[in-house]
C-alpha cells in the first residue's frame, strides 16, 4: 500500500511539472472553442459574463434554466484561484465584449489551492480584474464569497473568519469605487459563519436551494449595473 501511495504521489507531481500543465496554468484552452462560437448580439442585448470557480461552473450544471434564453455566459472553472482567473480575464471576459461581468472569486485562494495567499493578495487580484473590466467599459458586479466553515478537501484552515475579512474589504472597495456589490453571504450564513446546511451538502458548494437564493440577488445587481452612468 505504501508503494502504491508513493507511486501516485510521484505521478501527480510529474503531471504538475509536465509542459502541458505548466504552459496552461490558467486553463486558457478550456473555453477557447466556446468563445469563438459565441454569436454577435443584437444592439439591444447585453451580454453578461459570469467569472468564477466551481460555484460559478456548478451553477450552470445544477441550475441550467437560470442561463437559458439569456445572454448569460458562464466562465467558471472548478478549483481556480484569483491569479488564474486574472490571467484568463482578457480572453474569457474582455474579448467577449460583455456589458457587465459578475465576479465571484477568492474561496479557493483561502483554501490554498495554488499555494498560500493573504487577504491582500486575493483582494489585489480581484481589484485588478475589476479595473481591467472598467478600463474596457464593462460594468462590474462584485460578489461576496459564500460562507465557509471548513474545506472538506483540506481541513483545518479555519476559513470562516478569513471569508468575513475578505468580504469586508471587497464591499469597501465596491463602495469607494461605485461598483455594484452583491451580498450572498448574509442570507446564506449560519451561526458558525459557515454555509447553512440546507443550502449545500459539503459546506462550500450551493445546492438548488442555495442557487435559488443567489439568483434574484445577482439579477438585481446586474440590473443596477446596466443603468449606471
Amino acid at each position: 500500500m505504501k508503494k502504491v501511495k508513493y507511486f501516485l504521489s510521484i505521478s501527480f507531481i510529474f503531471f504538475l511539472l509536465t509542459p502541458s500543465y505548466a504552459q496552461d496554468w490558467p486553463n486558457l484552452k478550456r473555453y477557447q472553442e466556446e468563445n469563438a462560437a459565441l454569436e454577435i448580439l443584437n444592439p439591444n442585448e447585453h451580454r453578461i459574463v459570469f467569472m468564477g470557480n466551481s460555484i460559478t461552473e456548478g451553477w450552470l450544471n445544477i441550475r441550467p434554466e437560470f442561463f437559458e434564453n439569456k445572454p448569460y455566459v458562464n466562465r467558471g472553472i472548478s478549483g481556480q484561484t484569483t491569479p488564474q482567473m486574472l490571467l484568463r480575464f482578457r480572453q474569457d471576459v474582455i474579448n467577449l465584449t460583455p456589458s457587465a461581468v459578475v465576479i465571484l472569486a477568492g474561496i479557493n485562494d483561502i483554501a490554498e489551492n495554488t499555494g498560500p495567499s493573504t487577504i491582500e493578495m486575493i483582494v489585489n487580484n480581484i481589484v485588478s480584474m475589476a479595473e481591467l473590466a472598467k478600463a474596457n467599459n464593462i460594468k462590474v458586479i462584485l460578489c461576496s464569497i459564500l460562507p465557509a466553515y471548513d474545506f472538506p478537501w483540506k481541513t483545518g484552515l479555519e476559513p470562516a473568519g478569513k471569508v468575513v475579512k475578505l468580504n469586508a474589504q471587497l464591499k469597501a472597495y465596491a463602495t469607494q469605487n461605485s461598483v455594484i456589490y452583491v451580498d450572498y453571504f448574509t442570507p446564506m450564513v449560519n451561526t458558525s459563519n459557515g454555509l447553512k446546511k440546507e443550502l449545500g451538502s459539503d459546506g462550500i458548494h450551493p445546492n438548488v436551494s442555495g442557487y435559488l437564493i443567489m439568483e434574484p440577488l445577482v439579477e438585481e445587481g446586474i440590473s443596477k449595473a446596466l443603468i449606471q452612468n
